[in-house]
């Protein structure tokens, strides 16, 4: 049985998830619902854009694939959870994924290798909060938290089970993503002033 919208006191499951008929967008963070509105704005599709252009130029023909939202991750809490059962579904901006059996035709069942969070208001808490120890607890080695306005983007890196302190880079900065050998993101080509 479909609904237009799921109730935030209940518990769902993916199979709940996707069964929703509502125009919003959602999220399922350990069975609570999350309504990913209002949209994001053009600054933030840009900087979405930017940054799939630069992952996916590098990545094309390898391993690791890059996925930008709408795209389901799915985070299974245990082991031989099934993917309808997991009550744990993210729409992040932009996921790489460099085990290729993690990857279906629903979207991504198991932990990604990189997320990457492009703030939004509505949002931000739900990103440096929730998300983060959401991130952190299913093993996401590298973490990103792009500040549109201040231009800059925070890098978490898994060390021991947890993120460490973050590094900081601004608009004239280069990261070098640590778990994909060479690659190179130069910032400068991601904030770029056009909207």
């Amino acid at each position: 049985m479909s609904m237009l919208s799921p109730d935030s006191s209940k518990r769902y499951t993916y199979a709940d998830y996707l069964s929703w008929e509502s125009e919003d967008k959602w999220e399922l963070i350990e069975g609570v619902p999350y309504c990913m509105t209002p949209p994001p704005s053009t600054r933030h599709q840009q900087l979405v854009r930017e940054l799939l252009i630069e992952f996916g130029s590098f990545l094309r023909n390898k391993k690791c694939q890059v996925f930008i939202a709408p795209f389901d991750v799915c985070l299974p809490d245990q082991k031989n959870e099934k993917q309808d059962e997991v009550t744990t579904v993210v729409q992040p901006d932009l996921v790489v994924i460099c085990d290729p059996n993690k990857i279906n035709q629903k979207g991504c069942f198991g932990t990604p290798d990189l997320i990457v969070e492009v703030i939004s208001p509505s949002t931000a808490s739900q990103d440096y909060i929730r998300k983060m120890e959401l991130y952190e607890k299913h093993g996401v080695k590298e973490y990103w938290i792009v500040q549109p306005t201040d231009e800059i983007v925070m890098v978490f890196k898994l060390m021991s089970g947890s993120f460490g302190k973050p590094d900081i880079y601004d608009k004239q900065s280069i990261i070098k993503v640590s778990m994909i050998d060479n690659l190179e993101i130069n910032l400068e080509n991601v904030f770029i002033d056009n909207v």
